[in-house]
């Protein structure tokens, strides 16, 4: 039957190299319908908003978080001085809080923070961000190194965001990162309750349907445990934090 049709037959690994090259020519995509209370996607704004010290006058900058649950658009804004493990942590405590619940799936990006290590054959998460996936039962699955679509719901409403708060809080004096939060929340307000462009409704709206396929919240939010390797010394001493603990 091929050799009677006229028309060039291809073999599968020749048709497979030219369907890759018309994917890439042309960026095709395939439209993701999102469940309800499915995922949480996480990750660090790209702009800074800075605080002035009361003492010496200078800007401190202070790093925003963004956790945005897909399936409504719902989001959830702080700022804090670090991105360290501490500050990341409390992000994610804050955001479950925030939204009443917790999804089954959870999104970073591959941060140091989040993630330990990515490679072909395994993906090695944080210890840290491990024990608070457990604690909250859900299951970590970050996005792939430099495949921004598979986190595209955060990248995008990190951009309206940066537009929406961060651009609008830009020339106002902060002096503490309680007052530049306080501020930030009401602007997070307006976002969340903004109506959408393209379709009858708001995010607030979306969220009201999708809270309730949200898993329950534990008992008690996630307490941060610091974990640090020490030597016992000859005098039967371990020492942290200056302070000296026998064993």
């Amino acid at each position: 039957m091929c050799r009677s049709d006229p028309r060039v037959v291809y073999q599968s690994t020749q048709f497979n190299k030219y369907y890759r090259d018309y994917v890439i020519k042309n960026n095709a995509t395939m439209h993701l319908d999102h469940k309800p209370g499915e995922i949480m996607e996480v990750d660090w704004a790209g702009q800074n908003v800075c605080i002035t010290d009361t003492d010496t006058g200078a800007s401190i900058k202070s790093y925003v978080f963004v956790a945005v649950l897909p399936y409504s658009g719902y989001a959830y804004v702080e700022a804090f001085i670090s991105q360290n493990q501490e500050s990341w942590t409390t992000a994610h405590v804050n955001a479950y809080k925030y939204f009443g619940g917790v999804t089954r799936i959870l999104r970073p990006d591959n941060l140091k923070t989040g993630v330990t290590s990515v490679s072909k054959s395994e993906t090695i998460i944080n210890r840290t961000y491990l024990e608070l996936a457990e604690h909250y039962g859900t299951a970590v699955i970050p996005a792939r190194p430099r495949a921004p679509r598979d986190k595209a719901t955060v990248e995008c409403s990190v951009g309206i965001i940066s537009t929406w708060i961060l651009a609008s809080l830009r020339n106002v004096q902060f002096l503490s990162l309680h007052e530049l939060n306080e501020a930030i929340a009401a602007k997070l307000v307006e976002f969340n309750n903004k109506p959408f462009q393209k379709k009858e409704g708001s995010r607030a709206a979306a969220f009201s349907e999708e809270k309730i396929f949200l898993l329950p919240l534990p008992p008690h939010p996630y307490e941060l445990a610091t974990w640090k390797i020490a030597t016992v010394q000859y005098n039967y001493h371990i020492s942290t934090d200056h302070h000296n603990y026998s064993v």
